[in-house]
């Protein structure tokens, strides 16, 4: 989510008022239907902290995820000449990113079991703030409807950090990303789970101890 760093003083007061939200929402509890009876699980953090890397490990056990829209929507916008790109229209390439996490969401509750999101609706709220943008009501909105039961965050970790055509931040912004992304997801209620800064094989590990709901001390981040 590449963006300039911006303030965000102007939007914390705003944001902060919804704060009792959290109370409202029982993270624990997966989504049901007549059909279908799925768990949400998103991973979030900076560009460059290994989440991809991570969830492709874990497709490879068994764990499906739903792709990131960031990089995919920067991609096609490329491709076709769009505008709808964070150096050129970032309000654009906001609502293409939430329309995608709606669409994500949507599809993940059509099916069973444990399901991963590389990246999640609060992150479209955490990429305007930190271009110190306006939050519009509808985007509260859907991050206060369409919730996940747990979310992990990938910190900043400078050893793994690279660029390409589509990461152009640099590791600072990377950072600020990870901060961003922690006060808004607890923001909207939820709980973070740290991921540890261990190679890939560990950090899988870890996910699906606790996927299995044998979980070792963790550090968490909370209010």
């Amino acid at each position: 989510m590449p963006c300039t760093l911006g303030s965000r003083a102007s939007q914390d007061g705003e944001e902060r008022k919804h704060d009792s939200f959290a109370n409202q929402h029982l993270e624990s509890r997966c989504h049901k239907s007549a059909s279908f009876d799925a768990c949400f699980h998103v991973v979030t953090g900076g560009p460059g902290s290994g989440k991809t890397t991570l969830l492709k490990a874990l497709a490879r056990q068994g764990i499906p995820h739903m792709p990131e829209a960031g990089r995919a929507i920067i991609r096609d916008q490329i491709e076709i000449g769009g505008t709808a790109l964070p150096w050129r229209n970032r309000h654009a390439f906001a609502e293409l990113m939430l329309s995608w996490e709606l669409r994500s969401w949507h599809e993940a509750s059509r099916r069973n079991g444990h399901i991963l999101f590389d990246r999640g609706i609060p992150d479209v709220i955490g990429y305007l703030r930190l271009c110190d943008l306006p939050v519009p009501s509808h985007l509260d909105t859907a991050a206060r409807r369409f919730r996940y039961q747990q979310v992990f965050i990938a910190p900043p970790w400078a050893e793994i950090y690279t660029q390409d055509a589509e990461r152009k931040q640099t590791f600072e912004e990377s950072s600020a990303t990870y901060d961003v992304m922690i006060e808004t997801y607890q923001h909207y209620g939820y709980t973070l789970r740290e991921l540890p800064r261990t190679p890939v094989e560990d950090r899988t590990n870890f996910v699906m101890r606790i996927l299995r709901g044998n979980t070792p001390p963790i550090r968490l981040m909370h209010d």
